[in-house]
Order: structure tokens, then sequence, then C-alpha cells
């Protein structure tokens, strides 16, 4: 912190004495600069300690001249006396005080290079405090960058250097906060970022400053930094290395997932030819483990924005990749219900699902579940198994009469309660079947809490008298249900 007159005021080998301006002591001084110009403002830039002996000066030029250094900025007067004169002059005196200029008198004894002195060495040790504090903040932020942090750690470690919070946008989205509850300021931002094409701009928002600073990446992102006080000069070096480490680091991000999805791809194109044992080994090969088979395989189709979200989504939960248009996941156990989760809290995407297969007949399975897929799109639904799809072509095959008294009575029970007014358990077992089973999917797609539909399926089960887990009991029901 640099030195304030109040702080050399008070260094007692000095001698100084103040004589106006004590509520102004608070000053920083950015230099001393000793002078008997009467008129020094050419030589001045603003925040000096202006020392005089006052030899030019009388008790009718002092105040214009006070109105001088007032004019060029100082941070105060520092007046020698026992040279030129005895004391300060008292119509020096009352004018800075009528304008607010710090007087500091100074003692004949009291040579003003001694003042210079005691200004440089804390100018000098300010200097060093602030270049050790860029240095280590420097190498803080890097180290975060380049370990297990990532981008999200380097804005918490910002955020505390600089005493504030930070947000990292990728155009006007908010994608990292430090701290979380930072994020409330995205919204207040969003007219400035659109205002701001590429550089620096600085803002208030509501009683900090926003420092707002594009970074240079692929994807237009911006850094903000919001502190209670103007950022200082180490402050604004410290959130100049933050932005070089941030857009470093999000490149080099950038370029691992395009190489990973890249892989992937590669990876899901050997078991669509058939070539699985390869795919396998070349997946091993490079730190990937494969999933135990069988698998599920789903295709999910939609828009690009829509499928990029569900590839980031699934990154290290699910085997999935780019396939054409649509975005391929496989996997055993949850998979299912993990992807078609993913796929319906973001919306507008239809997908299929086919299996448990093989690796060796992963390329049936992924026919399988893009003709579902398709079906899913035209009919607007989340998700439709192929074992669904292929028997709706078995409906045909079926004589319509027959089709219709089997229906009536297998579900009559179902439609005896739901006359009954406690509950749709004919509706909640079609969305159920519709889905595949997925409770999360189904119930969400019905509007009710994923214990109702439980409740619903139990009851549908006891009615019917029938295992609802049993492959061909829910092929009849959705024969059934189809007529």
């Amino acid at each position: 912190m640099a030195l304030t007159l109040a702080a050399l005021a008070a260094d007692r080998p000095l001698g100084l004495r103040v004589r106006t301006g004590a509520e102004l002591l608070d000053r920083p001084i950015g230099w001393v600069h000793p002078t008997e110009l009467t008129d020094p403002q050419a030589f001045l830039e603003g925040g000096e300690l202006l020392l005089t002996t006052g030899l030019a000066l009388d008790e009718g030029t002092a105040p214009a001249y006070v109105h001088r250094l007032v004019d060029a900025g100082v941070a105060g007067l520092g007046f020698g006396v026992g040279l030129s004169h005895e004391s300060v002059p008292r119509s020096l005196v009352a004018t800075a005080a009528e304008v607010g200029l710090p007087v500091l008198e100074v003692p004949r004894e009291t040579p003003f290079i001694a003042i210079t002195r005691a200004v440089s060495r804390a100018v000098a040790a300010d200097e060093y405090a602030t270049t050790v504090r860029i240095g280590r903040a420097q190498q803080e932020l890097t180290r975060t960058a380049v370990g297990k942090g990532g981008p999200a750690g380097v804005l918490r470690k910002l955020a505390k250097l600089v005493d504030g919070w930070a947000l990292l946008f990728e155009r006007t989205t908010v994608t990292e906060a430090a701290p979380a509850s930072a994020r409330a300021y995205g919204a207040s931002l969003r007219e400035e970022l659109e205002r701001l094409q590429t550089g620096t701009r600085v803002v208030s928002l509501d009683q900090d400053e926003v420092v707002l600073q594009t970074l240079d990446t692929g994807a237009r992102r911006v850094l903000a930094v919001g502190t209670g006080v103007p950022l200082d000069t180490a402050g604004r070096h410290i959130v100049n290395t933050a932005v070089s480490v941030l857009s470093l680091a999000l490149e080099q991000d950038r370029a691992q997932a395009a190489a990973r999805q890249a892989l992937r791809t590669g990876l899901l194109e050997l078991l669509a030819g058939g070539q699985a044992e390869l795919a396998l080994r070349v997946l091993e090969t490079t730190g990937g483990e494969p999933p135990p088979s069988p698998w599920s395989v789903l295709v999910f189709a939609g828009p690009p924005a829509a499928r990029r979200k569900l590839l980031e989504a699934l990154e290290g939960e699910v085997f999935a990749a780019r396939s054409g248009p649509s975005v391929v996941a496989f996997g055993a156990g949850p998979v299912v219900d993990t992807v078609a989760e993913a796929a319906l809290r973001i919306g507008g995407l239809h997908g299929g699902v086919a299996g448990p297969v093989s690796a060796g007949d992963f390329a049936a399975g992924l026919e399988q579940a893009e003709l579902a897929a398709r079906a899913a799109e035209a009919e607007g639904k989340i998700l439709v198994s192929a074992a669904e799809h292929t028997g709706r072509g078995l409906l045909s095959l079926i004589d319509p009469t027959v089709a219709q008294a089997f229906a009536h009575g297998l579900l009559a029970p179902l439609r005896r309660h739901d006359k009954t007014g406690r509950g749709d358990l004919v509706g909640s077992l079609r969305c159920w079947l519709e889905h595949h089973g997925h409770w999360d999917v189904a119930a969400a797609r019905l509007g009710v809490h994923r214990h109702t539909l439980r409740n619903r399926i139990t009851k549908a089960q006891e009615l019917l008298g029938r295992d609802l887990d049993s492959p061909g009991v829910r092929a009849e029901l959705w024969v059934a249900l189809q007529t």
C-alpha cells in the first residue's frame, strides 16, 4: 500500500507538523517534488507531495499559489520554515483550509532530501510488495489451471486473490461462477456483454466495479471480475494473468474433448462395421474401460444444440458419440435410464433403444435403435424401444375382431377400476410400456411422481394377475392397448 500523508506525518524523526487538512491525510503520496516555482503545474502529474521554502511567496501571493496546486491535483504541500519564512504564511494556511489542501510544516533541521528518501523507500517497498503479490498470484493461477482445478478452480482462486467474485461466460450464458452465489449477477451483465465485442470494459453493478475481459478462445467467452473497490495495479495484473491461463486451459479442454469425441466416433464405426474385437482393443489401449456386455444401444436425434448438450451431460457417465445426425450411446445396467433422463432434461430429443445385444451383434442393435428413434420422432415421444416398434408391425397380422375381443378381456379389470375414479391404470400402463418401463421418464410424461406411477403399475399387476416383468406379458398388454 502506498505511503499516505498521515504515515509520513507520523514519522517522528522528520518532525513534521500538520498545519491544516488533518481529515485529508489518508491521501497516498505518489512522489515528492521540491520546487520554488510559483506555478509548477506544467511539471506535475498529480498525487505529489510538493516541497517548498516559499522563496517567492508572501501573504499576498500565497492564496493564488494554493489554488494552482489544487488545480494540479497535488496530494499535499510541505512548507519548509526557518529559511525564507519563520512560519507558514497565514494566508496560505487559511486558503488551504478552505480548498482542502493538507499542509505539513517542515522544521529547519529536516532537509527535504530526508522526506524524499522516506517516500522513496515506501514507494520502493510498495512496488516490491506489488511485484511479489503478482508473482505469487501468477504461480497459484498457473498451478490451478494445469492441475485438477481446471477453469472452475482458476475462477475460485481469482475471486480469492482479488477479494471479489468472478464469472465465466460463453456468449451471455454463465458457465462457471465463484462463489456460486455470484451466478445471480449474470442476468444484469447480459446487456453489457452484448455490447462488448473484444477487449476490456469496466462497468458498475450495485456497489461493485466489474471488469469484463474477452478471452482468446475459439468460442466467444468473457471473464467478469467484480470487486468492492477498483482494482489496483496488482489486481489488474492478476486479472490479466487469469485471462491468459483461462484462455489456454479452455482451448486445451476443447481440443482434448474434440479428440475424445473423434476417438469415440471411430470406435463406434468399428463396432458398426463388425470389428468389435478391434474396437474394444483400441478402447483398452487408450485408457478406456469397455462396459460389460450385453449392451443396450440407444440412438437419439434432435437439433444440433440439444445433441451437443446430451453429449456433454453424458461425459464421464456413459459411452456416447456422434454418429451422423444422431448421438449413439451404449452400455449395461442403468444406461437406458441415465441417457433417457438426460434427454428428458434437455428436451427436443427423440430416441430409440434396442438390446441387450452382444458386442458382435452391435450393428444389428444399432440399426434397430435407429428405426425406433425415427418412430419416436414421428410420434413426438422421448423414447421408443425396438421391441415396441417391431411389435406394431405384427398387429396387422391379427384379425381386428379377435384383437378387440382379446383386448377387452385382458384389460377389463383395469377399465373397471378406472371407472371408479381411483386412478388411470390403463393410461399409466400404456405410458409405462411406451417408455420401456423407465419410471422417471414415464412419470414425467404423465405428470405424476414416480412413486405414484409405481403404485399404479403394482395395482395393475394385482388386478391382471400377471407378472409385468415378463417380456411376453408386456408384449400381450402392448398389443391389447393398441387395439
